[in-house]
């Protein structure tokens, strides 16, 4: 069974009078939303489409933690933005002009790539909820109740609790009045009066009235289980940093239990994503990251979302725009298949209804490998391509293949130069003279098929086949392995290619013959 079905079930079982089922995730607009972030969301995304097969009533939401400080210039920001550190990501300006904040900007650009997904939660603004005052009766329970919540926290720390630190602990923010900055320091609260008092670096000082104040915000460890009472969230997942034994979801859960009186939803760690060939997680400040936007401009949405899907949350995984790209669309391509023809085992078909977009049967689409094969010799014009794939049985229209094809092409020209072959101008003779004679020998009678044969397809590579015939079957498949990787050499200067007869047809059989008749 799919971890995210075994989640859904565990969820029902242990709430059988829930009369909704609430699923949360959230993040902070610090810049970019990468895929890493993505796990985030899509985890929560599975178990939400578990869970609808139950017929639960349910409630999606995402928040977006706008009303936390803005703690760092990300790359590729105006380095002058660092004067607005220590304020809300929500009163930041927009760094390209075209949003009302910094945290807009951002988060449209997310929302924007979740609706491609069909992921459409119910977004919170926590800017707009701290704003609002509907948390302040909340934060006022947490000062009144910050000495004990002192206890618990130290409880989860090595250091030694001081008197002095637990009567000055103030687990909140403040947001001063005049700079909009976090650079405040607490001086009291007057649980008689409800007011705090607290003093600015910029000079301002300030007494704040709690149930009326709109510029305050708990802290992170206290502000989670105080959303999961408030929303009653049953399930959230969280970062590898969050799950430590003592990292923010234990703490988080202790707060929940003692200070809110409520039960803790259920809870799923999950591994970071990573650029392969980096060993570090993505970040949104360094810009070492993949947007979704990225994924999506080379992968399809239902493609992206099963590369989630089938790992386990806890496995951990990583990314690359390589030759990774054709073998990932070569497994899907090869599970769809397995599916369609119901040989695929359980776990993988659960994976794949998880990741349809669509109830309707799968659209036709040629092979990835394919069309990145042939895009660069017929110089990416679609009428061509669409040509040599109905020669070959393959029958598409100009707008069935526009979408993988867009996808190839951006991968070979933005990502994958390597792919961007040309047919040589002339016959490589240095490289023939390397050739042995059993080689030259098989080039000649594949030249021969070029002049007499009018074969075509498999009957073609049938008769292309025998060139290399041996009794030894290994050693047959051997040689025809050689003579494709000679012929790749000879004609496009690379160790692989399209498929024989679709090169031929790309290229042409009287090119091929000038770049392969070659005198010695």
């Amino acid at each position: 069974m799919h971890w995210a079905y075994s989640i859904a079930n565990r969820l029902i079982e242990q709430h059988p009078d829930r009369s909704t089922f609430v699923c949360a995730s959230g993040i902070s607009p610090s810049g970019a939303v990468h895929i890493g972030n993505f796990r985030e969301i899509v985890t929560t995304y599975f178990v939400v489409r578990a869970l609808e097969q139950s017929d639960q009533n349910l409630r999606f939401i995402f928040s977006w933690d706008d009303f936390d400080r803005f703690r760092k210039v990300p790359a590729g920001i105006d380095p002058a933005f660092e004067k607005y550190i220590g304020m809300p990501y929500s009163e930041v300006p927009c760094p390209y002009g075209c949003h009302d904040s910094y945290a807009q900007h951002f988060e449209r650009q997310f929302e924007n790539a979740l609706s491609v997904f069909g992921i459409q939660p119910e977004f919170i603004y926590q800017s707009r909820e701290y704003q609002s005052k509907r948390y302040n009766p909340s934060i006022l329970h947490v000062l009144r109740k910050r000495k004990e919540i002192y206890d618990i926290v130290m409880a989860f720390k090595t250091g030694d609790a001081s008197e002095d630190e637990r009567d000055g602990y103030f687990p909140v923010h403040v947001y001063c009045e005049v700079c909009r900055k976090d650079t405040t320091t607490i001086q009291s609260f007057d649980e008689q009066t409800d007011t705090l008092a607290y003093s600015c670096q910029c000079g301002r000082q300030d007494m704040l009235y709690i149930p009326d104040a709109t510029n305050i915000k708990l802290q992170w460890k206290l502000d989670w289980p105080m959303r999961w009472s408030r929303e009653g969230v049953l399930f959230e997942p969280g970062g590898r940093d969050h799950s430590s034994e003592t990292g923010s979801y234990n703490v988080a859960k202790a707060l929940s239990e003692i200070i809110f009186e409520n039960v803790p939803p259920a809870y799923l760690p999950y591994e970071f994503i990573s650029i392969k060939g980096s060993h570090t997680k993505m970040s949104s400040s360094s810009g070492h990251n993949y947007t979704p936007d990225d994924l999506l401009n080379v992968y399809s949405p239902e493609l992206i979302l099963f590369m989630f899907a089938k790992y386990q949350p806890s496995a951990a995984f990583h990314i690359g725009m390589d030759e990774d790209v054709i073998r990932n669309y070569t497994e899907y391509e090869r599970y769809r298949e397995g599916y369609d023809s119901g040989t695929l085992n359980s776990e993988l078909k659960e994976a794949l209804e998880l990741s349809m977009m669509t109830t309707e049967p799968w659209g036709k689409t040629p092979k990835f490998s394919h069309v990145s094969s042939l895009l660069p010799l017929v110089h990416f014009d679609r009428a061509l391509l669409k040509d040599i794939l109905t020669r070959n049985g393959e029958e598409y229209s100009i707008e069935e293949l526009e979408p993988i094809v867009r996808r190839a092409e951006h991968w070979i020209k933005c990502w994958y130069p390597q792919k961007q072959v040309e047919v040589k101008e002339c016959a490589d003779t240095a490289f023939y003279n390397t050739l042995s004679s059993t080689e030259r020998g098989w080039v000649q009678a594949f030249c021969g098929l070029l002049k007499s044969s009018e074969v075509e397809g498999e009957q073609l590579m049938e008769q292309i086949y025998a060139i290399c015939h041996d009794e030894d079957k290994k050693v047959m498949r051997s040689n025809q392995k050689r003579l494709f990787t000679i012929i790749y050499n000879l004609v496009l200067n690379q160790n692989e290619g399209p498929r024989i007869p679709w090169l031929i047809q790309a290229v042409g059989p009287k090119k091929l013959l000038d770049l392969m008749e070659v005198s010695p």
